[in-house]
């Protein structure tokens, strides 16, 4: 399963970023690709990307679990692929996000807070049909696991940006 799991410090509070990656009205300021976030309900969303080509898609997620605590906080979106474009290539897609403070109260009341986020892009890849030949290549998982590995350092600094 091709994952991508970074993290950077980034000089905020943890409930001023839980703030932004707890509500996907945010999506388009931070995650990349994002144009706009529709149909937002209380467990679900609907993003509308632009490809590096210029095509809108559509991918609908699933807000798995949201956890928030003064030791940290935890969101995780699946996304639907069943009977979308994307069921050609994975089976599963789940994005995990993770606030942890690094200041304590009295860094916090200087000004100094910051929090640790680390963001975990995992995919499972469907295996190519027959007519394809049979499974998917190796360089596949790899190719998926770079473009992961790019959109998550994109989504920090994009979260680093807002927040600073």
């Amino acid at each position: 399963m091709p994952t991508a799991c970074r993290s950077r410090t980034i000089a905020a509070p943890a409930r001023e970023i839980w703030e932004v990656v707890s509500d996907p009205h945010h999506l388009p300021r931070w995650w990349p690709r994002v144009e706009r976030v529709e149909d937002v309900r209380e467990r679900a969303f609907t993003e509308v990307m632009r490809t590096r080509k210029g095509k809108l898609v559509r991918a609908d997620f699933d807000v798995v679990s949201i956890e928030g605590g003064d030791q940290g906080c935890r969101v995780r979106w699946d996304q639907r692929i069943e009977g979308t474009p994307f069921a050609s290539v994975l089976r599963s897609c789940e994005i995990e996000l993770r606030l942890v403070p690094v200041a304590d109260a009295a860094d916090e009341a200087r000004g100094a807070a910051a929090t640790e986020v680390t963001i975990e892009l995992r995919q499972e890849l469907r295996k190519a049909s027959a007519r394809i030949g049979g499974s998917m290549p190796r360089a596949g998982s790899f190719l998926v696991r770079r473009a992961a590995r790019a959109t998550v350092g994109e989504a920090l600094a994009g979260l680093e940006r807002i927040s600073g």
